[in-house]
């Protein structure tokens, strides 16, 4: 298992998260394109409405994107969403973990974000990863993976 990389990120309260100050518990990190689209709005609803079964397993759900701090205030005030959304305008942490890259769509080719999914166990290292992860049904598997490696 390799180290995650570390961050500081504004959540959307503007209070700087770090991976660093996480250490000791399990953290899903998810990585979105943007909010208030129909995927990224299923994903973080789902993770929302799945948060209690994390929390029983010690996992801290934490969602990123290249959306403003303001952005997230406003889907999370839209959705009702409790989980935290992170700020990375400038890709720094997207691209430290390999969720930023070339994308096909329709044909056309372009980057974009890779909607990817990362289990960090309480050490900080990289536990499982997910890339190209289907919105619909994702915080089920990612809960079910992580009760899985739990009882390893």
């Amino acid at each position: 298992m390799r180290k995650a990389p570390d961050f500081t990120l504004e959540n959307q309260e503007g209070k700087p998260v770090s991976l660093n100050s996480l250490k000791g518990q399990w953290v899903v990190l998810y990585f979105y394109p943007k909010d208030n689209t129909p995927g990224c709005t299923t994903e973080a609803c789902d993770f929302t409405h799945l948060k209690k079964g994390f929390e029983k397993l010690n996992a801290r759900i934490i969602g990123v994107s290249p959306d403003s701090v303001s952005s997230h205030q406003k889907f999370i005030d839209q959705h009702s969403l409790t989980i935290d959304l992170l700020s990375d305008t400038d890709k720094t942490c997207i691209q430290s973990y390999g969720a930023w890259g070339e994308k096909k769509n329709y044909g056309k080719v372009y980057e974009g974000l890779i909607r990817s999914t990362f289990l960090i166990d309480p050490e900080g290292k990289v536990a499982a990863s997910f890339k190209n992860v289907r919105a619909k049904g994702h915080a089920e598997r990612i809960l079910k993976k992580l009760e899985e490696l739990q009882n390893e």
